[in-house]
This record gives C-alpha cells, sequence and structure tokens, in this order.
C-alpha cells in the first residue's frame, strides 16, 4: 500500500547543505564548512522551538522501541543527537573527516558511532539497520533510485526510510521534487508516505515558501 498523506494527520517529524550551490556536482570544501555548519538553525538546532520541532517529527517516523538507526550524510550528528536521546542507537556517516569529528565530540559517551564514508555506499559491511535516516543528501547523488536500491538492502524487515529532502531556489532550483522521490521510493517498499514540511516554519527557525517534504516508507 502506499499513499500521500497532505499532512494534517502527521505534522511532528533547511535548506540544504549547500544552499547556496545551484549545481549539486560542485565541489564544496566540507571540512571547511564544518565550523560554521550549526550557524544554521535548521543545522545545529540551538533554538529551543527548532530542535523540539524536530524532536517531535522524530518521535513521529522513528520505532517507539529501541532501534538501530544509520544517519547518512549526517554531518555534525544533530539529528543523530535527537535519536539517541529518544533511546536509538546511532551509526552516522558522512564524507567530511570535521563534521565527523564534530559529530563525535557532540554525541560523546552516547550509543552511537561515526564513520567517514560515502552516503551513496555506506562503509558498515554486512549490518543492517531498522531505519535509515537522510537529510538533505539524496538531491545531490547522480543515480538516486540505485542508492534507494542499495541502502533498502541495509534495511531489516519491515525497516524504515525517513528521507526528507525539497526543491530550493526559483531561478536556478535545485533538489528532488517529491513527487519524483516518491515514485523511486514507492516500488521498492511496501508503504510510502510523502509528508510536507514547507509550513512548519519552526523545522526551519523561519517561514520557508519552497518545497520541503519528506517521504517516509516501510518495507
Amino acid at each position: 500500500m502506499t499513499n500521500i498523506d497532505d499532512g494534517e494527520t502527521s505534522r511532528a517529524l533547511g535548506t540544504p547543505k549547500n544552499p547556496a550551490a545551484d549545481d549539486p556536482s560542485e565541489t564544496i570544501d566540507w571540512d571547511a564548512e564544518a565550523p560554521a555548519f550549526d550557524d544554521e538553525p535548521d543545522h545545529g538546532l540551538r533554538e529551543p522551538a527548532v530542535r523540539e520541532a524536530w524532536a517531535a517529527r522524530l518521535r513521529d517516523w522513528l520505532p517507539h522501541r529501541p532501534s538501530d538507526v544509520l544517519d547518512l550524510g549526517c554531518g555534525t550528528g544533530s539529528l543523530s543527537l535527537l535519536a539517541t536521546e529518544q533511546g536509538h542507537r546511532v551509526t552516522g556517516v558522512d564524507a567530511s573527516p570535521a563534521m565527523v569529528t564534530l559529530a563525535r565530540g557532540k554525541l560523546a559517551g552516547r550509543p552511537a558511532v561515526f564513520l567517514v564514508g560515502d552516503a551513496a555506499a555506506p562503509p558498515v559491511g554486512e549490518e543492517r539497520f531498522d531505519v535509515i535516516l537522510v537529510r538533505h543528501v539524496l538531491w545531490t547523488l547522480p543515480d538516486p533510485g540505485r542508492v534507494l536500491r542499495r541502502w533498502c538492502g541495509l534495511l531489516r524487515p519491515g525497516g524504515r526510510l525517513v528521507l526528507v529532502e525539497g526543491v530550493w531556489g526559483t531561478v536556478s532550483p535545485v533538489g528532488i521534487p517529491a513527487e519524483r522521490l516518491y515514485g523511486l521510493v514507492a516500488p521498492l517498499v511496501s508503504d510510502a508516505v510523502v509528508v510536507w514540511l514547507g509550513d512548519d516554519s519552526p523545522l526551519w527557525g523561519k517561514q520557508v515558501e519552497d518545497e520541503r517534504y519528506a517521504v517516509v516508507a516501510r518495507l
């Protein structure tokens, strides 16, 4: 079964990592960006209202029991931290060693491990997870359909995909439209839902007008 949620029944679960880029293939030095990365409200989640907005979404979308979560393109680990606070165990992967270093410091003493690696081909061996959590990463990858198939292979039976994406900009928009991502995910899973996030301003720390959403799916 698949469906598209209008958001009214599940309002609780930024900009892309590179809001200035019009081309996802453009080279970004994420190690250089790392020290200031958390200054964006939806990156660092330092403002209480923004932090609670994301925490509420994760409570809605992650399993209620303690689970193994793979956070791909984890950045400095802000969503990973929320997941551990809700009782989950997290493995985070990011291509930037500087981001991974910050994430390790942020989650020191928590049930989390962070690895340097490619989100499209995570260096997790044969390990399997209950949830794959990805925010503003899939749109940058050249073959999202192939990547999604790989990610589904890393999930345990009944596992979940939580994919937060969007389309940003008006003159030269970048991103992946919800209709396209839903179409890629739906054939791979037993259930998928699109939740619109653009009108939930606390998530972003401001009002936004572009397309922001999540696709939440179960195998």
